[in-house]
């Protein structure tokens, strides 16, 4: 097999040193990529697999699962790269609590969140995904915290690398900032093209290794390398909502997804790295779909046990609605979403308590939080951070 070009090096100064920067070549590969065999099989069980997710949640109310699954991909994204916080630490940063993890690991998860949000309100406004909203996100993206210092929303102005202490002993060095911004503009016209009959799926799998290579930004690359995956799909049209969490395959496979990402470096198989990354969406769709219909289970049965409760069910009936859409609320909050005043809604969580639907964890007399057990869980396999 012929395999395309993967790209070229330069010689270049960073750090006081001169090294060699990986310059890729514009995509898609030259010559065209084979998608026959085992590799056609692959997309169309990945593509299968997406259908299906689609599928179920049209009849699954997937409303419910949108704000869930949107959180547990900006988790298990940020765990990549090394914050600590968990999906519960998230639910209550949100809610305006201290959670036990490090504030500013959860404050950095919140703002993936925040990204992932604007680029999908921006796709619903038909905007282009461009490099323009790629810097949007990233600004979202490195808004607080660390990542403030490292120029947010801009393209790096100087050379950066991964791995190793230094340039000269690092594992790998992204293009000049010059070359950057050129391959940036090739990969934005590989996003808008309509002539060269790629699937989109293989498009997203090209289009992400592309990103993480040219290493456009300071910091955060890795996120919004994500990110962009979840938008491609979204933007032409294979998921309605962001239901594809992909990071907890890389999560899981990573030492894999590195040693394929400088696969194609250093020889141009594409087609090991597209294997792997139609294997995580297969995975992964069809795992989304399946924690959907364990919730949705999950949410039937327990409905069932309240209103065999009789008079005491209306109430606790519309708490446990709020905590479907929320599964981790305080009183106030429950109040608010439920449209009952303080004292009802505190004798529906007594009796969903009695009941072992739902779990009180501050200890506190005051400003009480609920977690709604058993739906948490099922969310949060997969992750924990490590």
């Amino acid at each position: 097999m012929i395999r395309p070009m993967p790209g070229h090096y330069e010689v270049t100064a960073a750090g006081g040193e001169r090294v060699r920067a990986f310059i890729p070549a514009p995509l898609p590969p030259v010559p065209p990529l084979s998608l026959e065999g085992p590799l056609l099989r692959s997309l169309e069980a990945a593509s299968l697999a997406l259908g299906r997710l689609e599928g179920a949640n049209q009849l699954l109310e997937p409303t419910l699962f949108v704000y869930s699954y949107v959180r547990k991909e900006a988790v298990l994204s940020s765990q990549i790269e090394g914050t600590q916080s968990s999906l519960s630490d998230l639910l209550l940063f949100e809610l305006g609590q201290v959670p036990g993890a490090p504030r500013d690991d959860a404050a950095e998860v919140s703002r993936y969140v925040a990204a992932l949000e604007h680029g999908l309100q921006r796709l619903r406004e038909d905007f282009p995904l461009s490099n323009r909203l790629i810097r949007e996100l990233h600004g979202i993206l490195l808004s607080g915290g660390l990542g403030a210092s490292k120029d947010p929303g801009e393209f790096r102005r100087s050379q950066n690398w991964i791995g190793g202490a230094r340039p000269g002993n690092a594992l790998f060095v992204p293009p000049p900032h010059l070359a950057a911004a050129d391959c940036m503009a090739d990969l934005e016209r590989f996003l808008h093209s309509e002539d060269d009959g790629l699937p989109t799926l293989v498009r997203a799998g090209l289009a992400h290794v592309q990103f993480e290579t040219i290493h456009p930004f300071l910091d955060g690359n890795g996120r919004v390398g994500r990110l962009l995956i979840i938008l491609l799909l979204c933007e032409a049209g294979l998921l309605r909502q962001p239901l594809l969490y992909l990071s907890v395959y890389f999560k899981r496979h990573r030492e894999r997804y590195y040693d394929l990402l400088n696969g194609i470096r250093h020889t141009g198989d594409w087609e090991a790295w597209l294997a792997f990354f139609l294997q995580g969406v297969q995975e992964t769709a069809e795992n989304a779909a399946a924690t959907a219909g364990r919730l949705t289970e999950r949410f039937t049965e327990d409905r069932q046990r309240i209103t065999a409760e009789g008079r005491r069910a209306g109430s606790a009936l519309r708490v446990h609605e709020a905590l479907q859409e929320r599964p981790i609320l305080s009183i106030p909050e429950t109040c608010r979403r439920a449209g009952l005043a303080f004292p009802t809604v505190s004798a529906a969580l007594r009796l969903l308590e009695g009941a072992a639907l739902v779990q009180e964890i501050t200890g506190f007399s005051r400003n009480r939080v609920y977690v709604y057990s058993e739906y948490l869980r099922i969310l949060n396999e997969g992750v924990e951070a490590e």
